[in-house]
């Protein structure tokens, strides 16, 4: 008898190791999570365009474009998470769902912000990837192919926003730089000159209200 009661606790302890290991594993992806699920990765890659095409070189720093990029993911993102407290944690805390249950529910707001900024065509790729057949709706794939899928689609529209910002830069640049030619200014560098004039058009067009309405105004 004394040994049964033995195997049950050990099995107990067991158990209670292995839930600290998932709990650890969850925390440790929480982050990836949240970058790859939410709008965080259009965010920070555009930002980071516009500090490239300014030319500023590391100003703004890395923690404001970091800073600002969450705050404008945690606005893009608060009808979604409205929808998960909601329809799935409210419910688990209260005791209506359990864990899994809650779980099932919590993916359907999250799939339905990312099926509608994906393309067909990248959902497509990671479908054939994986070898399954596509199913009747989009919402019945799972994370491990929605989130692929969104990442690269996300990537691809950041780029392109990304490309339309530099153009004008671009402009100010060449513009500078053939005048020091023509001025026989060989020594001087064009950056050094075009920087100031930049700075000053992107101040007079308002360019960070113009930046970050249409990052959010991408996700509407």
């Amino acid at each position: 008898m004394e040994n049964l009661v033995d195997v049950f606790s050990n099995a107990g302890e067991s158990s209670e190791v292995i839930d600290l290991y998932l709990l650890l594993l969850l925390i440790a992806l929480i982050p990836s999570f949240l970058v790859l699920t939410t709008s965080f990765t259009r965010m920070i890659v555009v930002l980071s365009f516009t500090r490239n095409a300014l030319g500023t070189q590391q100003t703004p720093p890395n923690q404001v474009l970091i800073g600002l990029a969450l705050f404008l993911s945690l606005f893009v993102m608060r009808p979604v998470y409205e929808d998960v407290n909601e329809v799935a944690l409210t419910p688990m805390l209260e005791g209506d769902l359990s864990r899994e249950e809650a779980f099932i529910e919590a993916e359907k707001p999250i799939k339905d912000f990312m099926i509608n900024q994906t393309r067909t065509s990248d959902i497509e790729l990671f479908v054939d990837l994986s070898g399954e057949d596509y199913p009747e709706t989009p919402q019945d794939l799972p994370l491990t192919t929605i989130i692929p899928a969104f990442s690269i689609s996300e990537l691809r529209t950041a780029f392109t926003i990304g490309f339309l910002i530099f153009i004008p830069f671009l402009v100010i640049d060449i513009v500078v730089a053939s005048i020091l030619m023509s001025m026989g200014m060989f020594m001087l560098s064009p950056v050094m000159i075009s920087l100031p004039f930049k700075l000053l058009l992107f101040v007079m067009v308002d360019g960070w209200y113009l930046v970050v309405e249409s990052l959010v105004s991408s996700f509407y």
